[in-house]
């Protein structure tokens, strides 16, 4: 257990069944009332972000979350397939889990599949990952007067945009954080 005090951005909790991650956290302590802690956190199994509130000197059950590197092998119908690379097990993870994380994908990545006592809860991306272009549109010569970019698909299926002297087949690199444009890969 650990003191509501401690909580940090960061730390894996469960409260009343589920999981949490800490996001930010929050002491008021005032003259009249005792210590309020407050935390804004993200379920891991739903997505959603909520606020909790414990009073100063809780205890708070820890949730220790396991990383297991994983190769993304293909996607089915409604799921994607990876494999373990010490094992060689393959498990499968819903599509409706991995909606964001699968435009980042392509086959043969290496990921981290984070778990919980053996539940699986999702995969773990890079801060950034790099990417071919399979088609962008051409640039207009003088077309700077409003935006210097343009629409460019890229191969895991995602749509950003790129700067004019981007190409068709040139790798770049993209934030997983928000999606766009981060530089050309080396």
């Amino acid at each position: 257990m650990i003191s509501s005090n401690d909580l940090k951005p960061g730390m894996t909790i469960q409260q009343d069944g589920e999981l949490f991650i800490v996001l930010e956290q929050s002491q008021n302590k005032t003259a009249r009332s005792a210590m309020v802690v407050k935390a804004k956190v993200r379920n891991l199994r739903t997505g959603s972000n909520v606020e909790l509130s414990w009073g100063g000197g809780d205890k708070i059950q820890p949730a220790q979350i396991d990383k297991k590197e994983m190769q993304y092998l293909y996607d089915t119908e409604d799921a994607l397939v990876f494999m373990d690379n010490e094992t060689y097990e393959q498990i499968e993870i819903p599509k409706d889990h991995l909606k964001w994380e699968i435009n980042f994908l392509k086959p043969n990545d290496n990921v981290n599949i984070s778990m919980f006592e053996g539940e699986i809860l999702g995969i773990i991306l890079p801060d950034k990952v790099s990417l071919r272009v399979v088609e962008c549109e051409p640039a207009v010569k003088g077309d700077t007067a409003t935006s210097a970019s343009k629409n460019a698909v890229l191969e895991s299926g995602l749509e950003i945009k790129v700067p004019l002297f981007i190409s068709q087949d040139e790798m770049i690199v993209v934030s997983t954080a928000d999606g766009k444009y981060s530089g050309r890969a080396k």
